[in-house]
């Protein structure tokens, strides 16, 4: 046999396996998305399950991440000071957040490589810039329901002077 020959058959031979490959992933992708169809979907942050009018759903659904998401991120619980929860944001903002570049120092040369520059994350940074904005909207929302209770009970009917 020849070496072209030998050639050719090995990339016939490795193009069927490919192929053999890719069509029983494809029939394996379709049958997982008949079993789950919500796989198949992006629901991000549990945003499907926000269907009701309350405005805890409306703020899941605008700012696509709920309660309990906004709280894991910023290492926090619900009903926490938000003395505390701005005390989280900051530092994970600070941790995320890029360093300025330092100036090498001028004395003497450096033995070895410089250290590499601290790792920041945009991404990361932005998702603790959510979560903050998240809890600090449920807790308008929460102020807005308590002064609007406080303002009902003090003006209630029958109260009036005869």
């Amino acid at each position: 046999m020849s070496a072209p020959k030998i050639i050719v058959q090995i990339i016939l031979t490795g193009a069927q396996i490919f192929g053999r490959a890719l069509a029983a992933a494809g029939r394996q992708a379709i049958q997982n998305a008949k079993h789950s169809p919500e796989a198949m979907s992006s629901d991000v942050g549990g945003i499907r399950n926000a269907t009701s009018g309350s405005m805890t759903d409306k703020l899941t659904r605008e700012q696509r991440m709920t309660l309990d998401e906004a709280h894991l991120i910023l290492n926090t619980k619900r009903g926490e000071a938000m003395e505390n929860i701005i005390k989280h944001y900051e530092h994970l903002f600070k941790a995320n957040a890029p360093r300025p570049a330092s100036d090498p120092p001028a004395s003497g040369p450096r033995v070895g490589r410089p250290p590499p520059p601290p790792a920041h994350s945009h991404y990361l940074q932005s998702k603790v810039v959510r979560a903050h904005e998240r809890i600090e909207a449920e807790m308008r929302i929460a102020q807005e329901d308590t002064t609007a209770k406080s303002g009902a009970e003090s003006s209630s009917p029958g109260q009036g002077s005869s």
